[in-house]
């Protein structure tokens, strides 16, 4: 009998999943069938799906790029191991590859973008930088969780990275949802003093019992006044009033316009989230500060093992910040996210007859 699959597929957008049935694919050497865990909902899924952001491939397309599962088929070496699928998967052997910089490779596929995601029973990927999750890991949490790892842990990780910043430093995290959560809390691990913003006591109530150090709920206060309380909030965490590492997580116009506004002398802002919308800023700001902007976008495969470090020797938990649903689920989830009734990550667990 021929071996079936399960996708949950987009067929054009805010328009409900449909279920599909379909034959395991064709796969080639350095390819490996997946049996998904777990998927993640991101932002990314909601511009695709809502949002008018256009995906690579044109539907019906399956989405979803935060994915853990176990390898069930194809290359022997990665038989019957738990894994990572990175939500970007480069070619490994490009330009940008070769210069450390593989999450930007112009070759990359993404699930749920290049080609089918992970809202399914099964996916078949490229093997060559699959994220092996250690025994001690598995001990901690479930494989399911750790799909969190493809993207809401590894995006903040690669980005704090990126932005030099050093023990000692005040890192502004400006949205402390299911990515924004973790940057606060590597920011942390690294060393940095943390401050985090938002509009919801709960997701700030959280952070401040996960040991971020400072919170501020922004809600209906004009950026002047954010400005202000972020001033003394900075003396009285004693950190210096210079070279600020700003996080802008929330994705929002609002969110980039005041992370641009908290810029001070040699600080660096960090954009994390997504918007279609065009935020108003003066860039001459950035000359007079000798500041800088900078992007980011996913996390280059190489860094997944740090992230898993992480997580086996107990510097970062993540169970607090995941709710598991059954995948049948995926129209009520994506509908209840968009309306912000998440406090959590959702993680969407395959429950296929």
């Amino acid at each position: 009998m021929e071996k079936r699959m399960y996708l949950w597929q987009m067929v054009e957008p805010d328009a409900e999943f449909q279920l599909v049935e379909a034959a395991f694919p064709p796969l080639e050497d350095h390819e490996v069938l997946v049996k998904i865990a777990g998927c993640g909902v991101c932002h990314t899924d909601l511009s695709f799906w809502h949002y008018g952001v256009k995906t690579k491939k044109e539907p019906p397309l399956t989405l979803g790029h935060e994915i853990s599962g176990e390898v069930v088929a194809g290359n022997g070496e990665w038989m019957g191991k738990k894994v990572i699928i990175p939500a970007v998967l480069p070619c490994g052997d490009c330009e940008l590859c070769k210069k450390g910089r593989s999450n930007m490779c112009q070759n990359q596929l993404m699930p749920g973008n290049d080609f089918h995601g992970g809202f399914a029973s099964h996916i078949k990927v490229p093997s060559r930088f699959l994220c092996p999750v250690p025994p001690k890991v598995l001990e901690k949490y479930s494989l399911e969780q750790l799909s969190v790892v493809a993207d809401a842990i590894s995006t903040p990780y690669q980005v704090i990275k990126k932005s030099e910043l050093e023990a000692g430093d005040l890192a502004i995290v400006i949205g402390v949802g299911g990515v924004g959560i973790y940057g606060a809390l590597i920011a942390k691990i690294e060393g940095a003093k943390v401050l985090a913003i938002d509009i919801d006591d709960a997701k700030l109530e959280m952070a401040t019992g996960n040991g971020v150090d400072a919170v501020l709920n922004i809600k209906d206060l004009d950026i002047k006044t954010i400005k202000g309380k972020v001033r003394e909030i900075a003396k009285e965490l004693g950190v210096s009033r210079y070279g600020w590492k700003i996080f802008e997580i929330s994705g929002t116009k609002a969110g980039q316009e005041l992370g641009f506004s908290l810029l001070t002398f040699t600080s660096t802002l960090s954009i994390v989230g997504f918007t279609m919308e065009i935020p108003h800023a003066r860039l001459s700001n950035l000359m007079a500060f000798d500041a800088k902007v900078i992007g980011t976008w996913g996390c280059k495969p190489e860094l997944y093992p740090e992230v898993v470090d992480l997580l086996a020797k107990d510097k970062l938990k993540i169970d607090q910040f995941v709710e598991l649903f059954p995948m049948s689920k995926i129209n009520e989830v994506f509908k209840n996210t968009l309306q912000h009734k998440y406090k959590k990550r959702s993680v969407m667990v395959p429950d296929f007859e």
